[in-house]
């Protein structure tokens, strides 16, 4: 039998760190601020500092100096007392620095502490990696590795179902080539093979400035360019499952990239199907359950709207959603009280409002159930939000979560429904009338009161044109 006395041990090696009579490492980290260490301590604990320590050389006083600018102090800090101590106080820690932790004791090889913080954000804190999604997104493959395979799995399980939120975005064509060949891998990735290969065209010749614009003007030499691009991309497009028009439109101005047996094996399979050909055929992808019903369900937002809702809602990312309509402004009528009539009883659920002039689209997540019988007070949850959507003129979405869980929504007394609709977070989003007509009153507003993260809009006051209320189910089938 054995006797462990573990947390002992790690008191006092804590008070070894901070004992600074009998350090022989000093380390530099942003800002210039200075932290003391032990050789033997790190060289033990962090194999990482024993490669360093063997290239930098001691000054007079047998000290040496690790500079590393680019990690703040505050992460550093982490990451000496997990090395001494092995222990990591995350209470009261913004997520943000948690995922900046991770990265850095993935930079140190500190791979149970990296591994043990991935699980942690995915685990309890996958609201702020979705609202956060370009930036995780971007971030766990910059070095290339395969220390984030479970955040890895966990994004792409999001992108494969939502595809737009990477494909369309601005900076599609900045994503790193890791990052793509990873969803091209990908069996159930629900975009149509032929815009797969337009947007992997796309990327390919964004990373090639000097290529003309007009494809005529293409000599062997540019189309060389582009196929080395995309050399590690081409293989995962299947080619045969793309429609005979769109090979003939779409990817034959492009044959040159390809090899001449897989362009052979491409016409010969159009024109005879069921003969047999010598290039790899790969399986076509899967396509999943539509999320949403064939039917039109909203007169203000598209499927790739509901799409992108659906993924800000913290959830299992493997769970379809479908947006069953409560209330539409323009059908059942604008007065306040008919949202707490047709509402009530409802948990779940999504406003949506269009504005009027404009091309925005406003709304909101209550996950609570609305109650049209109180007498007036704030409802706490961590998981509602307010959201902008791209549209029109409108360039990027805007998320904005719950900062004050207290306050997150009010609902009125039975005097006051006449006027006041759903109210997020007392005035960061507001349906109000003094004449009970949501479309007469310019007293809709939206403003930074410290409720929610940020504001979802410039302007306070606002019209509308219609507004929507969803409730937002999990599909089970």
């Amino acid at each position: 039998m054995s006797l462990k006395f573990f947390d002992k041990l790690s008191q006092n090696f804590i008070e070894l760190l901070n004992d600074k009579d009998d350090y022989n490492i000093i380390i530099e980290v942003e800002d210039k601020k200075h932290f003391t260490a032990h050789s033997n301590v790190l060289k033990c604990r962090a194999p990482y500092f024993r490669k360093e320590l063997d290239t930098i050389n001691p000054n007079e006083n047998n000290v040496k100096t690790i500079v590393k600018h680019e990690i703040s102090a505050q992460i550093f800090d982490f990451i000496l007392k997990y090395i001494y101590g092995g222990i990591v106080n995350l209470e009261n820690i913004e997520t943000r620095i948690v995922f900046d932790l991770m990265l850095a004791a993935n930079k140190f090889e500190l791979e149970e502490l990296s591994k043990k913080l991935q699980t942690t954000l995915i685990v309890d804190k996958a609201s702020w990696l979705k609202s956060h999604f370009s930036f995780v997104y971007r971030s766990i493959f910059i070095n290339n590795n395969n220390n984030f395979k479970d955040l890895e799995n966990f994004c792409n399980d999001i992108v494969v179902k939502y595809p737009s939120l990477i494909f369309d975005a601005e900076d599609f064509t900045s994503l790193q080539e890791a990052v793509l060949v990873s969803l091209l891998k990908r069996d159930d990735l629900q975009v149509k093979e032929v815009k797969i290969w337009e947007y992997i065209i796309k990327w390919g010749i964004a990373q090639n400035h000097t290529l003309p614009n007009n494809l005529d003007k293409w000599n062997e030499d540019n189309f060389l360019t582009l196929k080395t691009s995309l050399q590690h991309c081409l293989p995962y497009i299947r080619y045969f499952h793309i429609p005979g028009d769109d090979v003939l439109k779409k990817v034959k101005p492009y044959k040159k990239i390809l090899d001449n047996q897989l362009w052979e094996d491409l016409m010969q399979h159009l024109i005879s199907p069921g003969q047999p050909v010598k290039s790899v055929i790969l399986s076509a992808r899967i396509i999943l359950v539509p999320e949403l019903p064939a039917r039109s369900f909203s007169t203000i937002i598209s499927y790739d709207h509901a799409a992108e809702i659906s993924s800000w809602i913290d959830r299992p990312t493997n769970c379809p959603y479908e947006f069953q309509l409560i209330l539409r402004g323009s059908k059942d009528g604008f007065s306040p009280q008919t949202f707490w009539d047709m509402c009530n009883g409802h948990a779940g659920t999504v406003v949506i409002i269009k504005v009027k002039g404009t091309d925005e689209i406003l709304g909101g997540y209550n996950p609570l159930m609305w109650d049209n019988n109180t007498s007036g007070l704030y409802k706490e949850t961590n998981d509602s939000f307010i959201f902008s959507l791209k549209n029109g003129n409108v360039h990027n979405s805007i998320l904005s979560r719950v900062k004050k869980s207290e306050s997150a929504l009010w609902y009125s007394n039975n005097a006051n429904q006449k006027y006041t609709g759903p109210n997020f977070g007392e005035g960061s989003l507001r349906m109000w009338s003094g004449q009970s007509n949501f479309t007469i009153d310019n007293q809709f507003t939206s403003f930074n009161n410290g409720a929610y993260e940020k504001p979802i809009r410039t302007d306070r006051s606002f019209l509308i044109i219609d507004y929507e209320v969803f409730k937002v189910n999990r599909r089970t089938t």
